[in-house]
C-alpha cells in the first residue's frame, strides 16, 4: 500500500518516495484491490524515523536505509480501522508491527478490535525492528528487541484466548485482568513473524503461523533465505511442535510491463519484473523454495500514485489468475 510512500529501486537497492496524505488515496487503492481480486493489502509500521540516513536497514541486503528524510507514515492501526468499513473481502495485514514499541495489551486489544471491525480479516504479525533512533524515541528496549518481540506474541495469543488474564514473564507482569472483545477468528488471527536472521526464524517457529523474510533489493534469490526455513525446521524439531499449517510468505518488489520494456529485454533482468509470463516464472520459483504468498510492492517508476493504480490493475488482470494456480513446496 501507499501509507509510507512509493517504491523505486535502483541497480541494487529499493527507497520510498515521499507522498503527502492527500495523494496516497488508501481506501480507493484497497477498493481497487478488492475488485480485481487480490488477497490481501499490508501496511509498513513506523511511529517516527530517526535523522540518521546512514542506519542500517535489514530491508536492503546492503543495509542502505530505504526511507528518505522526515517519511509521510500514515499509522497501520488508525489506516486498517479505517479501512474496515469500506471493503468487505480483502484481507488485511501490518507489514510488519514492530512489537517492542507498544505495550502487548494494547496492540491485542487494538488488533482484536479490527478483527471484530472487518469480520474476521485480520493477518496479524510482528518483527522486532531496526532503527536505535526510533526505539530510543519511543523509550523501547533495543537491546533486548527479539525476546521483547517473542514475549509480545505470546501475550497476544493469550489475550486472545484466556477470559482472565495472568502473565509473570521477563519483560511484562499482567495479573488479573480481562481483555475484550476476542477476535473474529479462533483462536486468533494467523501470526506472521517478519525476519531475516536465523534467531528470528527460531522464534518464527516457537510462536507464529509462518516466516515472512524481505526480498524488495533488485536481484532479489528467492533461495536467499533457504537457510532460515532450515532453521525453521530444526527449532521445530527440537520443541516438538507440527508445521503442517506453518506458510512461508515473501515480501518482494517487482513490476509488470510491455514484452519491448527495457526491464523485460535486459540481460540481467530483475526478480518478479518484466512480462506476465516472466513474472509468473519468478513466482514459480518462489514457490519452489517454500513460498504460498508473495506481498508486492510495486516499483513505480513515475513516481506517481496514478501510476500504482494502474500497476495494481494490470498486475491483476495479468498476473494473478496464473498465480494462484501455482503450488508452493511444503515447508516440512
Amino acid at each position: 500500500m501507499s501509507t509510507h510512500g512509493l517504491l523505486r529501486r535502483n541497480e541494487r537497492d529499493f527507497f520510498l518516495q515521499k507522498l503527502e496524505p492527500s495523494e496516497m488515496r488508501h481506501v480507493e487503492l484497497a477498493q481497487l484491490a478488492e475488485n480485481v481480486g487480490y488477497h490481501s493489502v499490508w501496511f509498513s509500521d513506523h511511529i517516527c524515523m530517526g535523522r540518521d540516513l546512514g542506519a542500517k536497514h535489514t530491508a536492503n541486503e546492503s543495509g542502505t536505509r530505504a526511507y528518505p528524510d522526515r517519511p509521510v507514515m500514515l499509522d497501520v492501526v488508525a489506516t486498517m480501522g479505517a479501512l474496515a468499513t469500506a471493503t468487505e473481502r480483502i484481507r488485511m495485514a501490518p507489514s510488519v508491527l514492530i512489537a517492542p514499541y507498544r505495550h502487548p495489551l494494547t496492540v491485542a486489544h487494538q488488533f482484536a478490535t479490527v478483527d471484530v471491525l472487518t469480520r474476521g480479516r485480520v493477518i496479524m504479525s510482528a518483527g522486532s525492528g531496526w532503527d536505535p533512533q526510533e526505539f530510543a524515541a519511543v523509550g523501547a528496549d533495543y537491546e533486548h528487541r527479539g525476546a521483547v518481540t517473542e514475549e509480545c506474541i505470546e501475550i497476544w495469543k493469550h489475550a486472545w484466548t484466556a477470559d482472565w488474564l495472568d502473565w509473570h514473564g521477563r519483560f511484562y507482569e499482567i495479573a488479573d485482568v480481562s481483555l475484550e472483545p476476542k477476535p473474529v477468528q479462533k483462536p486468533h488471527p494467523p501470526i506472521v513473524f517478519g525476519a531475516v536472521s536465523a534467531a528470528g526464524a527460531r522464534r518464527a517457529a516457537r510462536t507464529s503461523d509462518g516466516l515472512y523474510p524481505m526480498f524488495l533489493d533488485a536481484y532479489a534469490d528467492p533461495g536467499r533465505f533457504d537457510e532460515l526455513r532450515e532453521a525453521v525446521l530444526r527449532e521445530a524439531e527440537r520443541i516438538g511442535r507440527d508445521l503442517s499449517h506453518f506458510r512461508l510468505y515473501a515480501f518482494a518488489s517487482g513490476l509488470v510491463t510491455d514484452p519491448d520494456d527495457g526491464a523485460a529485454t535486459s540481460e540481467r533482468r530483475r526478480t518478479l519484473t518484466g512480462t506476465a509470463e516472466q513474472v509468473l516464472a519468478d513466482l514459480e520459483r518462489f514457490a519452489a523454495h517454500g513460498y504460498s504468498h508473495v506481498t508486492m510492492h510495486f516499483d513505480v517508476r513515475s513516481g506517481t500514485i496514478g501510476e500504482l493504480f494502474e500497476i495494481v490493475e494490470r498486475f491483476a488482470e495479468e498476473v494473478l489468475p496464473g498465480a494462484s494456480a501455482i503450488e508452493a513446496r511444503p515447508v516440512a
